[in-house]
């Protein structure tokens, strides 16, 4: 039995006839005290379908991961769809609610695929395994005479053939099978998987049909608005309603002061424009509290205060760094560092809510449905049954909507007025009360043999804490390359105390990381007076290298090398011009970029092109989908890059894109990709592609102009 399987130990396959004839299959969970072969009735359980396969030739596949733009609603139901040996152009795929009988249903981390795509390889072939049993018994012939293509099953000895429609309710009644037990297809007789596969909502997308929680309408619907204090913490002092709710349309207006969200002042309105209009008259005073004091002047300030004194904590020691730098011939030192950044995703935060008969249902846009779920039950003091969350389409989320407190906000709001309304953030609430990617300081130290090879190598981390714990997503991991390439090595950190709301971001801690690491990295191959190709790849391939944290040097040479050859590396580029490469590992998967960038004589960057090379195991499920997975982590990794900053100043000091830019499309390289299919588990690419072409892309500023890019974001008094 698979791990994925073991996973899933509590679930069972469960089949059952549809309405009006037809199969449904799926997972099964059963309540406590209930045997797994207990007759299911509705009273017992629920069958969540992940197949049905109706009457009428409609074979419906529920998409169980939230859809952020990432292609997963297209690409896990390619999954089933393959196993089950159905014609793609007769699938309808459905996004299915949140149910425990789904299993895993959340977007992040790059898991949606490895945590599924076994699983529903297996339930595929469970279906087509029943359609064939029950062809075989419908012209009682030997199971082992029958074959199936494109959604239909074939007797080749008497030429008899039947869809599975036809076969449907027939097959509804069959044993299930052991989920366990199934047989795979052979990847060599893939006809779905590997093929270039349009998304499922690309038509309605193009066509402006609603898909997303934003869209979301109810009969009788009000509109809220939720303002909030701008500094961190702050709270409601003080405030006057009374004039608010003299206001045209406007229904609500009152003061949320809770413990499970920010303390605020809601209105609420026939129409989101008018309760934003009230909003603007509002005259709060807020009482600030303790982050009214922090700024970015002064983190700045403390980190090289910290810099000059010992860590306050070793994350890594190997070796005697000390030593190993006393004894080396060539040291080399730098202090790279990077800001708090913001999210930016297009569709602004919202949710939609109803509290009716003591139950709550909610519409959101959600990568984590099921914490949403409780902390929506929390909030207004329910058991999570009493809370129904159905999953809508994100504009994006990059690691945002992990966090659920506008569904917490929802709750509450919607209990307190009792009918359909919708919470919807203005574009300044979304920047300025956000969960940010931390900021962080680094200072390196490195020392070089006599022969150019990398000796010791130290960094003391300056990152963001909180009562002597360090901020979600401001750490470090402990292997960071080159850690086990190096006899000597020592990672250590320090804490600057702050006030600052932090969560993940597209590849958390990678994003950040790729940049400091790799541009080091590439700093000691210039002054060691080697290609930083061939560094890396030295380095990579040590005879007593010893990796850790399931880090693969063969995998992460291949990638490199691969992308050399396609980038023409070491090629000549024209004065002012410059190719850069990197590569990072992270969330199991392997990628190496290059990119050739220039700058003119006002230091302005132009990024022409980017390279990239990824190893993600051994299915690409569709490589239509996983490539704009790539080139979006690309784009995205250069507006990190290139525009975007969050200063703080008792709260974030940005207000909508102009301060934290997005590339624009007529600043947008061509993005050339390619994967290496290993035979390796097939992991996710959600986050993978982007910590590299950070540095890759500051490497190339170097190798341009001379200069070193050890600060974000890059700015062109940077090549004065």
């Amino acid at each position: 039995m698979t791990s994925s399987l073991n996973l899933e130990r509590r679930h069972f396959l469960k089949a059952s006839a549809a309405v009006g004839g037809g199969l449904f299959l799926g997972l099964y969970l059963p309540k406590l005290g209930v045997a797994a072969d207990t007759p299911s009735t509705p009273a017992m359980a629920v069958l969540s379908a992940h197949v049905r396969i109706t009457a009428a030739g409609v074979i419906e596949i529920m998409s169980v991961a939230p859809e952020i733009g990432q292609g997963i609603k297209t690409s896990l139901p390619m999954v089933i769809c393959e196993e089950l040996d159905a014609d793609w152009a007769q699938v309808s795929v459905l996004q299915a609610p949140l149910s425990a009988e789904f299993g895993r249903q959340s977007a992040g981390g790059s898991r949606s695929t490895p945590a599924h795509l076994d699983e529903h390889r297996r339930i595929g072939a469970a279906a087509r395994q029943m359609l064939l049993h029950a062809a075989a018994e419908e012209w009682q012939v030997e199971l082992a005479a029958l074959t199936t293509k494109a959604g239909m099953v074939y007797h080749a000895a008497s030429g008899r053939q039947l869809s599975y429609a036809q076969l449907a309710s027939k097959a509804a009644k069959q044993k299930t099978p052991d989920l366990a037990a199934v047989s795979l297809k052979d990847p060599a007789n893939f006809t779905v998987i590997g093929q270039f596969t349009a998304g499922v909502d690309n038509d309605a997308l193009v066509n402006g049909r609603p898909l997303f929680g934003i869209d979301v309408e109810l009969p009788g619907m009000l509109h809220a608005v939720f303002d909030k204090c701008p500094v961190f913490g702050g709270k409601v002092a003080q405030v006057d309603l009374a004039p608010i709710k003299a206001m045209p349309s406007i229904r609500h207006a009152f003061v949320v002061d809770s413990s499970s969200v920010d303390s605020g002042v809601v209105i609420v309105a026939d129409s989101w424009w008018q309760a934003e209009k009230a909003r603007r008259q509002l005259k709060v005073t807020w009482d600030e509290g303790p982050a009214k004091q922090q700024n970015s002047a002064d983190f700045d300030k403390q980190a090289q205060q910290l810099w000059q004194q010992a860590p306050t904590q070793i994350a890594q020691n190997v070796g005697d760094v000390d030593k190993a730098f006393a004894a080396a011939a060539k040291l080399v030192e730098a202090e790279y560092s990077y800001p708090f950044i913001a999210h930016g995703q297009l569709e602004p935060i919202n949710c939609t809510a109803h509290w009716h008969d003591g139950h709550l249902t909610l519409w959101a846009p959600t990568q984590s449905p099921a914490s949403g779920q409780r902390q929506a039950a929390a909030a207004i003091g329910v058991d999570i049954s009493d809370v129904t969350v159905n999953i809508t389409r994100m504009g994006g989320g990059f690691g945002r909507r992990l966090f659920n407190d506008y569904m917490a906000e929802a709750a509450i709001i919607a209990k307190a007025v009792g009918v359909p309304v919708k919470l919807l953030w203005n574009r300044q609430d979304d920047f300025q009360h956000d969960y940010y990617r931390p900021g962080g300081y680094h200072k390196f130290k490195a020392g070089l043999d006599g022969n150019g090879q990398l000796l010791a190598f130290s960094d003391h981390f300056v990152s963001f804490g909180k009562n002597g714990r360090m901020l979600l997503a401001a750490g470090m991991h402990a292997a960071e390359f080159p850690t086990g390439f190096v006899p000597h090595l020592q990672f250590g950190q320090s804490l600057i105390e702050a006030q600052i709301p932090t969560g993940w971001l597209r590849a958390p801690t990678s994003n950040a990381m790729g940049f400091v690491f790799q541009c080091m990295l590439d700093e000691v191959a210039h002054a060691a007076g080697q290609d930083p190709l061939a560094f890396q790849l030295a380095l990579l391939g040590r005879a007593d290298a010893a990796p850790q944290g399931g880090f693969s040097p063969q995998r992460m040479a291949a990638v490199l090398t691969r992308v050399a050859e396609i980038s023409d590396w070491g090629k000549a580029v024209p004065k002012s011009h410059g190719k850069g490469i990197a590569c990072y590992y992270s969330h199991a998967g392997y990628f190496a970029e290059v990119v050739q960038a220039s700058v003119n004589a006002q230091g302005e960057v132009t990024v022409e092109k980017v390279w990239a090379v990824g190893d993600v195991g051994e299915f690409i499920v569709n490589p239509s989908g996983a490539m704009h997975q790539v080139q979006g982590s690309v784009l995205e990794g250069l507006s990190q890059a290139l525009y975007q900053e969050v200063k703080i100043d008792g709260g974030a000091q940005v207000s909508n894109y102009h301060q934290h830019k997005i590339i624009t499309m007529k600043a947008t390289p061509a993005v050339e990709v390619e994967f290496i299919k290993s035979n390796n588990p097939t992991t996710g690419l959600g986050e993978p592609a982007l910590p590299p072409v950070i540095p890759a892309l500051c490497n190339a500023l170097f190798v341009a102009t001379g200069k070193r890019v050890r600060s974000l974001p890059i700015k062109p008094e940077m090549f004065a």
